[in-house]
């Protein structure tokens, strides 16, 4: 059985900050959970009046600088966990961010020395992943100015192999509820943790799922201002770990099968025996994880004597082409006409074609349609010469990208709600494209539906987006030099070249109501805006040239892509770029996906 340690760390008194009135008694709360409910193994409590650490000399757990930095380094120096073990991290105080990072606010933290007198998250997470614990949870209720526990940036990092759960966004406050003497996120955090049945939150996804939702209804309750907590799980496949052995159902297992058999099937041994290793945690006795741990030693002892490297970076070194390490999906195809334009709008040019495509079934007769589109290189950005060019355009510069495939269509209400559960659109219609849809949750409707498919479904990267949106071409828009609202749904009232003026809906309309690309892709100019996997950067210097995400900076800002209806149309160029922050819910953002590798007939 999996062991389970846990730090709780609760400050309410500050040398030189204001005084927090509840911090103590959360972090007491919590360490009364984690021993005599959770029944953890280890549970560490720091706070102004806590015991001593039971050691030989004992262990002094008053929350200072060199108090709190010495307990990790000494303690995390060696490894003390297993792999399937679990390793809790609370915090209830003051957080700054400085430099680039996010800090916890000690005892006797300066303001004015933050690096010397603060402890950064970064370090916090360095030592814990030492433990060798392959669960490291952090769940900081941090988000806390002076007088008010206001957000100063903390949770803009993003720490590799660590869940970490953040109080409220950025720029919002972490909020004290006198009647309850408690902050509004632990004691919602508290109450979602005792549940149990279906309702539970055993899983990190489902944890994430209540807070999101208890945690402002408890704020609007009592009157406070609106607190956002929000997740991040590092790599994302950690959504689906399990949190709370005791609570956690068969539903809960077969998800953590699900990403266990994917990891498998791409060759990503490590990682599969890690996952098995977690689902014989909970079900001790699963055959299926039992038969899989024995097929992956074999599978990699196999390796050991034949020297062959099962995941293949550069498939074409070893004379296979793009897509031949990625699953077989039958292949229709579907005919389609595109049309092109000159500066005025006419239409100068109409031509047939052709392009596969797979269908998934998402039940109910509701289906999701994904378009092959062939690996290439093409020329990403925009040229000094073309109108209504930005500077974070630049440079232009080429990228190979390795054949995928893609939506057809954004995603649909019908097609969300199915995964999803809910429709959060303000624009009502099933084919109308679903939108109030954040980055966060774009990412779990593809995390669902890589569970319910068995394929896995991502965002597309920035370069894979703008590469299918071009299909070929270099001019603004892949009609030609501009574009008028017969081809694309934008605010008609602007123009972009010497095309007319036309309507401005003020709303979505049904996906493919508008011509294609060349590719066969609807609605890539205008609809709605459309999350890519990037991080927002001011320009391409350094950019990935593999068509590969840009995701190494640590940031909640994410890209956007082909404007929407409320969008002029200069901001619907293939080329355009924009961002907003990932738990954003704009009623003209939306999303599509894409699926790695070459489809296959």
């Amino acid at each position: 059985m999996s062991k389970n340690w846990a730090i709780s760390i609760g400050i309410n008194q500050y040398d030189n900050l204001q005084a927090l009135n509840f911090a103590k008694r959360d972090a007491e709360a919590m360490a009364a959970w984690f021993r005599e409910e959770a029944k953890f193994d280890q549970v560490f409590l720091f706070t102004e009046d806590s015991p001593h650490i039971n050691t030989s000399p004992p262990i002094p757990t008053q929350p200072t600088f060199g108090g709190l930095r010495g307990f990790l380094r000494r303690q995390f120096e060696q490894p003390l966990l297993e792999p399937e073990d679990n390793l809790w991290f609370f915090f209830a105080g003051h957080g700054m961010r400085h430099a680039d990072k996010d800090y916890l606010m000690l005892a006797d933290s300066d303001p004015g020395d933050i690096e010397h007198t603060a402890i950064s998250v970064e370090y916090i997470t360095e030592r814990l992943r030492r433990s060798r614990a392959d669960n490291v949870v952090l769940l900081l209720d941090a988000c806390r100015e002076e007088s008010s526990r206001s957000g100063l940036g903390i949770g803009e990092e993003k720490h590799q192999g660590v869940i970490t759960f953040y109080s409220c966004a950025a720029n919002q406050k972490s909020w004290e509820i006198a009647e309850l003497r408690h902050g509004s996120f632990t004691h919602t955090l508290l109450t979602g943790l005792r549940l149990h049945g279906e309702a539970n939150c055993a899983t990190v996804e489902r944890l994430d799922r209540y807070l999101n939702s208890a945690v402002p209804q408890l704020n609007t309750r009592y009157q406070k201002e609106i607190q956002n907590p929000y997740l991040k799980a590092e790599p994302p496949y950690k959504m689906y770990y399990i949190l709370l052995e005791q609570s956690a159902t068969m539903r809960d297992v077969e998800s953590l099968k699900l990403q266990a058999s994917l990891s498998e099937n791409s060759g990503n041994f490590e990682l599969a025996e890690q996952i098995w290793i977690r689902v014989l945690g909970v079900s001790r006795a699963d055959l299926d994880a039992i038969s899989a741990i024995k097929r992956i030693a074999i599978k990699t002892s196999d390796s050991v004597e034949k020297p062959v490297s099962l995941k293949v970076n550069n498939p074409q070194s070893i004379g296979l082409s793009r897509g031949d390490e990625y699953p077989q999906f039958p292949l229709k195809e579907f005919e389609f006409e595109t049309k092109t334009v000159d500066k005025t709008g006419k239409i100068v040019n109409q031509e047939n074609h052709q392009a596969k495509y797979f269908k998934e079934d998402l039940g109910n007769n509701i289906t999701l349609e994904m378009v092959q589109i062939p690996g290439g290189s093409f020329m990403m950005g925009s040229l000094e010469s073309e109108k209504g060019r930005t500077q974070d355009e630049s440079p232009q510069h080429q990228v190979n990208v390795p054949a995928f495939s893609m939506g057809k269509f954004v995603v649909t209400q019908e097609q969300y709600q199915q995964i999803m559960g809910n429709n959060p659109s303000s624009f009502s219609g099933a084919k109308r494209p679903v939108e109030r849809v954040s980055w966060n949750n774009a990412v779990k409707f593809c995390q669902k539906l890589s569970q319910k498919t068995g394929r896995e479904y991502r965002l597309p990267s920035e370069a894979e987006w703008e590469y299918a949106c071009r299909a070929g071409t270099t001019t603004p828009f892949h009609f030609g030099e501009t574009i008028t609202t017969d081809l694309a749904n934008y605010n008609g009232t602007y123009t972009y070249a010497s095309e007319p003026k036309g309507k401005y809906l003020q709303q979505t309309t049904d996906v493919g109501s508008f011509p294609p690309n060349a590719f066969g892709l609807y609605d890539m100019h205008g609809n709605v805006w459309e999350w890519c996997q990037d991080d927002w950067h001011n320009n391409y210097i350094d950019a990935p040239k593999d068509g590969s995400g840009w995701t190494s900076r640590s940031g909640n800002t994410k890209l956007l892509r082909g404007g929407s209806w409320y969008s002029n149309p200069g901001n619907c160029r293939s080329a355009y770029r924009d961002s907003n922050s990932l738990d954003d819910l704009s009623y003209n953002i939306g999303f599509r996906v894409v699926c790695s590798g070459a489809a296959r007939t």
